[in-house]
């Protein structure tokens, strides 16, 4: 664990609210005098939803948001990571705290407060699929008016099953038209024409999660000819019966077909791991070499909004951690 600290990477799959410290989000409960959220085990997707609202309900003012974000960029440099890309859906919080720019505002300075020479972050602005569609406008408007302030991307979670991403279409070619990339959640309640989907349709450069794709070759023959990277969780995948068992997940097939994959924690307020636990656990589980695991770590910087200035050291750094096993 000490050694793969060391190793310079990013991490491209993390939901703020999930991302809770879990002595913050027990000082919120109090505070606020709510239940804080189950932790697990969950039924499945759905039951997970409603945990992970309770986690939303958590945050009860603005100075909370920024709080939350900040620690999470203190907890990223604890790990090793130098660049996060967090995923927020400011409609979900349905104005209880003000206006949307201003739930974003103060997470974009929380992770500002948070960024030292080490680590820093920006911000996935995410439509939810079961909102309605003006709910994802607002999401797109949110994002455009901070693409130069921290925002590096256009994202979409929620019920694939029953609302499919050709639905959002319009709106994430006028997100890429105006530079920002297309990085939506697919195949993980849903399988490989839910990621098909989000690649031919929305034009992603990266789908998280992505795992079902297995499930057709065809599709899988699509993400290697088109280089889309994967945000592999396996932690969370167990955890919410996408798969039944680490040893059952579909990881190794993706790296074998020469899918670029990174590896995120997804939440780590129900996970019970972060980022550097997710490296060592798939470390130790598929014998990775240390040029393989440097790999993954430099798949995750090459695909992320890092910015340049910090990019070519931390990629200077991962040569040199390749060099010392």
């Amino acid at each position: 664990m000490t050694d793969l600290l060391a190793l310079p990477k990013a991490e491209l799959h993390l939901h703020l609210e999930g991302a809770i410290r879990a002595d913050t989000a027990a000082e919120l409960a109090a505070r606020h005098g709510v239940p804080a959220p189950p932790t697990g085990p969950f039924a499945g997707l759905g039951d997970f939803v409603v945990a992970y609202e309770r986690a939303r309900d958590l945050i009860g003012s603005l100075e909370d948001l920024h709080r939350v974000a900040r620690e999470l960029v203190e907890d990223a440099a604890a790990q090793g990571v130098v660049w996060t890309e967090v995923h927020l859906i400011p409609p979900t919080y349905a104005g209880r705290l003000g206006p949307g720019e201003a739930v974003l505002e103060a997470v974009l300075d929380g992770l500002r407060a948070g960024s030292s020479a080490e680590s820093a972050a920006g911000v996935i602005v995410g439509v939810n699929r079961g909102l309605p569609v003006d709910a994802a406008e607002r999401s797109l408007r949110l994002a455009l008016l901070h693409a130069d302030d921290g925002v590096v991307g256009l994202g979409l979670a929620g019920d694939e099953a029953n609302h499919p991403a050709e639905a959002f279409e319009d709106v994430f070619a006028r997100g890429r038209a105006a530079g920002l990339p297309a990085l939506p959640h697919a195949g993980e309640g849903a399988g490989a024409q839910s990621v098909r989907a989000c690649v031919e349709r929305l034009g992603a450069r990266r789908v998280n999660h992505g795992v079902r794709a297995v499930e057709d070759p065809a599709v899988i023959d699509l993400l290697d000819r088109r280089q889309v990277c994967l945000d592999v969780c396996p932690a969370s995948n167990v955890l919410l019966g996408v798969v039944d068992a680490l040893e059952q997940h579909p990881l190794p097939a993706l790296l074998a077909a020469g899918v670029p994959v990174t590896l995120g924690s997804d939440c780590p307020l129900f996970c019970g791991t972060g980022v550097l636990g997710e490296y060592a656990r798939v470390q130790d589980w598929l014998g990775l070499s240390r040029v393989e695991v440097a790999r993954i770590a430099e798949t995750s910087l090459r695909f992320s909004a890092v910015p340049a200035d910090r990019l070519a050291p931390a990629l200077e750094r991962l040569s040199a951690w390749v060099g010392e096993g």
